[in-house]
């Protein structure tokens, strides 16, 4: 057997890449990465120079040069379904599936797969909801779609998001969603332990101690909403309860004599979110704050992309006939 072509992507709405990184440890290369926002688009370039990052608005996208791609992936903005939002749905001005459903028009791939808040299962949206999974069957998908806790993947914070998974009519495999294991999911005060003593802070072990549950969901806010905090009065009382405070987002760890609640870092949210320490969010506090909490967390894309990644490489058995396919397998 020859080696394996590489499985190729293209992301719309790539946001900080959360996503993509995930879908890139899963094994897919990215041949385009289409974001909005400049911002984005710098911190895309900086962690990975060789993504060919296209910085345009989707709705301005043509996606039939890529004719063929093997996945299409994107976390579609998700304030027209989002609680904290005024969950608008199709007449929000930011809701881009139609655009995700000419693409797939467009480009044919292979699969598709598109996150969401969990507002988007609400029964509000039930007509819209359907409308969507009619359009992208009609256009020779099976769809698939499940609410994912992401500490069911090791990333320590509750943070449920929908995934939408399309499979092309045709292929071999079959696709099934990642088995979660949250038992094996670290809490926060072991994810965060090394970075809050960074300055030798006195009180670090005995704050990772009491720190020993998930997070809530990390809050990122919009362009126009949201600053460096931990989101409303509500995420802040549960942040407390790991004893963090949450009005607001650190410079810096803790030092030596430090006394109180620490607040978090940027970079220790970036850990929260499943980020490795490697990946940079620029220098400017409140744009990577908001980068980092809405974020895909990159191992549950990784997760899900590896069981897309089987399913398109599952081998079809030409043996002519049922019966014999079973012999074989038997």
């Amino acid at each position: 057997m020859g080696l394996r072509r590489p499985l190729t992507c293209v992301e719309i709405c790539a946001g900080a890449g959360g996503q993509a990184l995930g879908l890139a440890l899963a094994g897919f290369v990215h041949v385009a990465l289409i974001e909005y926002e400049e911002e984005y688009c710098n911190v895309l370039k900086l962690n990975r120079p060789e993504w060919n990052v296209i910085c345009k608005d989707v709705r301005n996208f043509n996606g039939k040069p890529y004719e063929g791609v093997d996945l299409l992936a994107g976390g579609v903005p998700c304030p027209p379904f989002s609680i904290a939002g005024k969950q608008l749905g199709k007449d929000d001005e930011r809701d881009l599936f139609p655009e995700a459903i000419r693409l797939i028009k467009e480009i044919k791939p292979r699969a598709v797969m598109l996150e969401n808040v969990r507002g988007f299962l609400d029964a509000g949206f039930d007509e819209y909801r359907n409308y969507i999974f009619k359009s992208i069957e009609k256009l020779g998908y099976s769809v698939y779609v499940r609410l994912l806790n992401s500490s069911d993947y090791g990333v320590p914070q509750l943070r449920p998001r929908v995934v939408i998974v399309g499979i092309r009519k045709g292929e071999c495999g079959v696709f099934e969603y990642p088995e979660g294991h949250s038992e094996n999911t670290p809490t926060v005060g072991d994810v965060l332990y090394d970075l809050m003593a960074e300055n030798k802070w006195e009180f670090a072990k005995k704050w990772a101690k009491g720190a020993n549950k998930i997070a809530p969901t990390l809050v990122g806010g919009s362009k126009k909403h949201g600053g460096p905090d931990l989101g409303p009065v509500r995420a802040r009382n549960a942040w407390a309860e790991l004893g963090v405070d949450g009005r607001g987002v650190a410079n810096t760890a803790p030092e030596r004599d430090f006394e109180g609640m620490p607040r978090l870092t940027s970079r220790m949210m970036a850990r929260i979110q499943g980020f490795p320490d490697t990946w940079t969010f620029g220098e400017k506090k409140t744009a990577a704050c908001r980068m980092i909490g809405n974020a895909f967390p990159p191992p549950v894309a990784k997760a899900v992309g590896e069981k897309i990644k089987e399913c398109l490489e599952y081998e079809c058995i030409n043996s002519g006939s049922t019966e014999s396919l079973l012999r074989e397998i038997v």
